[in-house]
C-alpha cells in the first residue's frame, strides 16, 4: 500500500473515532417535565344515603269508562265539550225521546185498565163473600173469583214492570256520565243512530286525578321491598329527562304489589298511586319512576365519578398526603395514588366505601381518565372545573 493511501485511511479511521466519541460522549439533553394534569377533586365524607330503585314507568288513568247508548235511537243532540271536565251525571247526549214517551204513556193506560178489572174483581169477590154466608151461592163461584182476582193483581204487576221498563228506557235518552273525569275525543256525531252495539261508544272519560303509574323490578328486589312495605309506607317519584336535565313531575305512593312474578321476564308488577295536582302526568305516557326502599345511616360515601375500575377491580385516584417539595424548595405538585376500595350500595350520585378510605380523604373526580399512579396533578376550583373526564 502507498504512503498515500496509507495516510487516506488513517484520516477516515480518524473521523470516523471522532463520530463515535462524540456520539457516544455527547451530554443527554434534559427532555422537559409534563405539566401537571388538571383534575377537580371533592372529599371523602359520611352522610345519610337514600337507597333507591329506578324503573320506567306506564302512566294508566284512575279509572276508564266508555260511554255507550243503552237503547237504539237518533242521537239529536251532544252537550259536552270534548276534551272537558265533567262530573258525575252531567249530561253528555240524547237519543229522540218520543218513541219511548209514546211507549211509556201505552204502558201507564194498560195499567190503569187493568187496575179497573182488578177493582171490579175485588169488589164482586167481596159480595160474593157476604152472599155465601146466606147460603145463596156456592163455596165454587168463590174460588172462581178469588183465582180471578189474584189473576188480575198479577196482571197489574205485570204492567208496574211494563212501566218501570218504559220510565227506564225513556231515562236511557238522556246520557250523562257514569264517573267524573276527562272526556276523549267524540266518537259518533249527532245525527247518526245508535245502539248499545255502536263500536268504541259515544266517547270515553277518563279520571286523571289521582292517576296510577305501573312499573316493573326485578324480582330480586323482591325482599326488600316487602320488607320496607311491611315497615312504613313507600314514596315513588316520577320525573322526566329531557335535554339532559331531570324534572321531577309528581310525587305518590305504592298502593299495589302485584301477587305473581311475570314467568317470562323475571319481573314483578307494581302500581303507585298519585294525585296529580299540575296534570303532568298523562294516561299512557311513559316516566321514570324512583322508588325509595330504606336510607343508608351515618355511612362513608364518595361521588360516584370517583369510583372506575380495574382489572382487579374497583378503585379511586386520592391525592397523597405528604406533598414533596422541589429543589429550589418551593412545594411541588401533588400526586396520587391508586386505592382498591370495597364498594357498597350507589345511586347515581354518590356511592358508599365499605373500606379502603377515610373521611376526608380527596379523590379525583374529574379529568381521572388521563392519571395512573404517580401523576402529578393540579387541583381546579369548582368553577374550573375541566368538561371531560
Amino acid at each position: 500500500m502507498s504512503r498515500g493511501k496509507r495516510l487516506s485511511l488513517a484520516l477516515v479511521i480518524a473521523l470516523g473515532a471522532l463520530v463515535i466519541v462524540r456520539l457516544v460522549y455527547q451530554p443527554k439533553k434534559h427532555r422537559p417535565t409534563p405539566p401537571p394534569t388538571p383534575v377537580r377533586v371533592a372529599r371523602a365524607r359520611y352522610a345519610n344515603i337514600p337507597i333507591t330503585l329506578r324503573a320506567l314507568g306506564l302512566v294508566q288513568a284512575y279509572r276508564t269508562v266508555t260511554v255507550a247508548p243503552m237503547i237504539t235511537g237518533p242521537m239529536i243532540a251532544v252537550d259536552f265539550r270534548q276534551g272537558s271536565v265533567v262530573r258525575r251525571g252531567t249530561l253528555l247526549a240524547r237519543i229522540d225521546p218520543r218513541p219511548y214517551q209514546a211507549a211509556l204513556a201505552q204502558a201507564l193506560a194498560k195499567r190503569a185498565q187493568d187496575e179497573a178489572l182488578l177493582a171490579v174483581a175485588r169488589d164482586t169477590l167481596k159480595r160474593y163473600r157476604m152472599l155465601i154466608t146466606h147460603h145463596y151461592i156456592s163455596a165454587e163461584i168463590v174460588a172462581e173469583q178469588k183465582a180471578t182476582v189474584a189473576e188480575d193483581r198479577a196482571i197489574v204487576a205485570q204492567d208496574e214492570a211494563l212501566v218501570a221498563t218504559a220510565r227506564t228506557n225513556l231515562g236511557y235518552t238522556r246520557i250523562t256520565a257514569p264517573i267524573s273525569g276527562r272526556t276523549g275525543i267524540l266518537a259518533v256525531n249527532a245525527g247518526n243512530i245508535v245502539s248499545p252495539n255502536t263500536p268504541g261508544g259515544i266517547v270515553t272519560i277518563t279520571t286523571i286525578q289521582p292517576i296510577y303509574v305501573l312499573f316493573s323490578l326485578p324480582q330480586q328486589n323482591l325482599p326488600e321491598v316487602m320488607r320496607a312495605l311491611n315497615a312504613h309506607a313507600l314514596n315513588v317519584t316520577a320525573y322526566a329527562r329531557q335535554g339532559g336535565q331531570r324534572t321531577v313531575l309528581a310525587h305518590g305512593a305504592l298502593t299495589v304489589l302485584d301477587n305473581v312474578v311475570n314467568q317470562a321476564t323475571g319481573t314483578l308488577t307494581l302500581k303507585a298511586r298519585f294525585k296529580n295536582p299540575s296534570l303532568a302526568l298523562w294516561p299512557g305516557a311513559f316516566v321514570n319512576v324512583r322508588l325509595k326502599v330504606r336510607t343508608e345511616h351515618h355511612v362513608l360515601v364518595v361521588p360516584s365519578v370517583a369510583v372506575r375500575q380495574g382489572p382487579e377491580g374497583p378503585f379511586v385516584y386520592a391525592v397523597q398526603t405528604r406533598t414533596p417539595s422541589s429543589a429550589k424548595g418551593k412545594a411541588a405538585a401533588p400526586r396520587v395514588s391508586d386505592i382498591p376500595v370495597h364498594l357498597g350500595v350507589a345511586n347515581q350520585s354518590q356511592t358508599v366505601i365499605r373500606s379502603g378510605l377515610r373521611a376526608g380523604m380527596r379523590v379525583v373526580v374529574l379529568g381521572g381518565s388521563r392519571l395512573h399512579p404517580g401523576a402529578r396533578i393540579r387541583i381546579l376550583p369548582k368553577r374550573h372545573a375541566p368538561s371531560h373526564a
